[in-house]
């Protein structure tokens, strides 16, 4: 069976952004710093999220953030009050940062930074449930935000998202006692789609479950430094 131009394009622009995602994590690994990508729809929590990750893990971590938005530096701005180096990356009409995008924010960090001082980059993708999911960009992780608002369905209806995500956070838990949603159903259904994803039900109103969220981002530095380590020797 002969494949359609549109399939073909489509396989062809996921193996040039895979060469890419690879190219960058290299330098990741070479200057020993973590990558997550932090994927969501609009709205979700995303900003607000990485806003109290660094109040709390700067005192212990160097961190870096590439900012991905169709337009503006807004969520940018928000993030560079906490200090640290923000590199905002415009798309214009693309729904999610692909490889390329990125390669651009690592080389402006390199050139701006001594990049080996940092342990962790924040790839804050562009908010969107399908896309991001597809283009990897370079991370070692990849970090998925749901809102209680968006329902129980939303796993079940754009499932690459959930089947990709080392990592799920529910966020907005305090809007839940309002709304007509079952936050056991969410979880039954990204369970569905993807049975070993940390979930982390979180509030970044109240405080709930950011200790957790923490943990988690501590004990992925710790498993990458072993990692590092161990090909060092």
């Amino acid at each position: 069976m002969h494949q359609t131009f549109d399939a073909a394009l489509g396989i062809n622009l996921l193996h040039a952004n895979q060469e890419g995602a690879d190219h960058n994590r290299e330098h990741f690994d070479e200057w020993g710093i973590t990558c997550f990508n932090v994927m969501s729809s609009p709205g979700a929590g995303k900003t607000a999220l990485l806003e109290k990750t660094l109040a709390v893990l700067t005192n212990e971590y160097k961190i870096a953030v590439i900012e991905g938005d169709m337009t503006t530096e807004l969520d940018a701005d928000r993030l560079r009050k906490y200090n640290v180096p923000v590199i905002a990356i415009n798309t214009g009409r693309s729904c999610h940062l692909d490889s390329k995008m990125v390669s651009g924010g690592i080389h402006r960090l390199a050139n701006e930074y001594n990049p080996s001082e940092f342990d962790l980059v924040l790839v804050e993708n562009v908010g969107n449930l399908v896309c991001p999911a597809e283009f990897e960009v370079g991370e070692h992780a990849k970090v998925a935000l749901l809102s209680v608002t968006e329902g129980e369905d939303k796993p079940l209806k754009y499932p690459v998202m959930f089947q990709e995500a080392d990592c799920l956070l529910i966020t907005k838990m305090d809007l839940a006692p309002h709304l007509d949603v079952d936050v056991n159903q969410i979880i039954a259904n990204v369970r569905q789609m993807n049975p070993h994803v940390t979930i982390i039900p979180v509030s970044a109103k109240t405080g709930e479950g950011l200790d957790i969220w923490f943990d988690w981002v501590r004990s992925q530095l710790t498993k990458s430094a072993k990692q590092q380590l161990s090909v060092v020797h």
